[in-house]
């Protein structure tokens, strides 16, 4: 550790320390990150010990506890992704891209639990924008009149000293990488600033109970910028996801500790700021054309939700030596897998033809039950052959060939059925599982190499 009033070399990226400057930091392989900074040590709390400790008391785990009590924000979908609500006492961390929507979200946050209650005073307290910028947007969205306490600052000191004295139920730091400490002697955005302020603001959210929102930038990675010990010290990561030139927004969580993790809420941005889809499935499929090969449907499970996207491959002869693959929207190295498996099980020739596969509607995919999907999406593009246009396709793919089964299979067969989907192409069913009473014929394929008769 360096002595104090010493200074360090600290990777902005990743957060690494080394004890002289170098160009590339070793840990996240990023040039020019590093920076030298001076080590106060007041700001992130002084660990000399002045005083002996005291003895603590250990409890058995069983025991009475107070019932957790939640704050409805209103917004349905972000009290999904939240686990049903805000806790008070919780420190909730935003990350998206620039322009993504997060200040927007949070605004509409802030005024719907403004309204809701005068006991709820609810503080936006802005570092990037002037409080006449926050304004014009809180007029865009119809919300100027809504009873929403509003300021501009970035001294974390004088944040604290306000919120002391207030009776405040959810205060949004917008962002943690404009706050700064003046006994920390390193400019604001550095790896030290930002785990000092944060430090210190998620312990007044402790202390006096009120819901903490730190809005952070991301790297152009997708990862909160920062150092990776601030996604420990919150309660709840959310990021935000989407493209921008889709109008779907879709709010992750990938750390929640008082509710499920990978839950999503869906967003609509529109003129009067973002929108809640109650219904995704049927938004994400609301511009599918049928009849056209290389386009098939995916039943996936995002969180707790059943969620039915298009996914569209095209296939076609390569111009260079070594054949292109693009994704946007799901892993790549899992597209080359089940290339591969098509290729050594099923004896088809992609070595010479370009892939393209594209999941639309800007939602990002990550489970393995979309492999059967995206294969016969490859080979129906390959054979110029559509797949039926009220068939579903979910299952994972093995790389001897076989189809493995996936989670909750008759949750995704009900929203399509919801939707008008009457035929499914699914992995075997176990004996264990229970039959699903829905009027909608399953196919089941136990082996890729099946996968040509559906297109002969």
């Amino acid at each position: 550790m360096a002595k104090k009033g010493g200074s360090e070399f600290v990777c902005q990226n990743c957060g690494a320390v080394y004890p002289k400057w170098q160009g590339k930091c070793d840990s996240c392989g990023e040039w020019n990150s590093i920076v030298e900074e001076q080590v106060g040590g007041e700001g992130f709390s002084n660990l000399t010990p002045k005083k002996k400790g005291r003895i603590l008391e250990f409890v058995p785990l069983s025991g009475s506890q107070e019932a957790l009590t939640r704050l409805v924000t209103g917004i349905k979908e972000l009290d999904r992704v939240c686990g049903g609500g805000l806790v008070p006492g919780s420190a909730i961390l935003v990350g998206g891209d620039p322009g993504i929507g997060k200040s927007t979200l949070l605004l509409q946050t802030c005024a719907s639990i403004a309204n809701q209650t005068g006991d709820h005073e609810c503080y936006y307290i802005s570092g990037e924008e002037a409080i006449d910028q926050v304004r014009i947007r809180a007029k865009r969205l119809q919300l100027e009149k809504s009873p929403v306490k509003l300021t501009s600052a970035t001294n974390v000191k004088d944040i604290i000293t306000t919120l002391e004295a207030s009776q405040a139920a959810v205060v949004i730091i917008d962002s943690i990488q404009t706050m700064y400490l003046e006994e920390v002697e390193s400019t604001p955005g550095s790896v030290t600033q930002v785990r000092a302020c944060a430090y210190e603001l998620i312990k007044l959210a402790k202390k006096k109970g009120f819901t903490l929102f730190l809005v952070g930038h991301v790297t152009k990675q997708g990862s909160i910028a920062g150092p990776r010990v601030l996604e420990h010290m919150v309660d709840t990561v959310l990021y935000f996801e989407g493209e921008r030139g889709h109008h779907f927004r879709i709010l992750r969580a990938v750390k929640n500790r008082y509710g499920a993790t990978d839950e999503i809420g869906v967003f609509e941005m529109q003129d009067q700021g973002l929108v809640e889809v109650e219904n995704p499935s049927a938004l994400f499929l609301a511009e599918r054309q049928g009849n056209i090969s290389g386009s098939c449907v995916f039943a996936g499970i995002e969180g707790s939700r059943p969620v039915l996207v298009e996914i569209q491959a095209l296939v076609s002869p390569t111009g260079y030596a070594s054949p292109k693959r693009a994704v946007v929207g799901w892993d790549s190295n899992r597209l080359a897998m089940v290339l591969a498996v098509l290729e050594a099980r099923c004896g088809m020739n992609l070595s010479s033809q370009d892939v393209y596969l594209n999941i639309a509607g800007g939602l990002k995919i990550s489970e393995p039950a979309a492999d059967l999907a995206v294969a016969m999406a490859v080979i129906s593009s390959l054979t110029n052959k559509p797949l039926p246009a009220d068939a579903v396709i979910f299952g994972e793919i093995g790389l001897s060939g076989e189809i493995r089964a996936v989670s909750q299979p008759n949750a995704r067969l009900k929203e399509a059925y919801k939707l008008g989907f009457h035929s499914a192409i699914t992995p075997p069913t176990h004996s264990k599982e229970k039959k699903h009473n829905l009027d909608i014929n399953t196919y089941e394929i136990g082996n890729v190499q099946r996968l040509i008769n559906w297109f002969n």
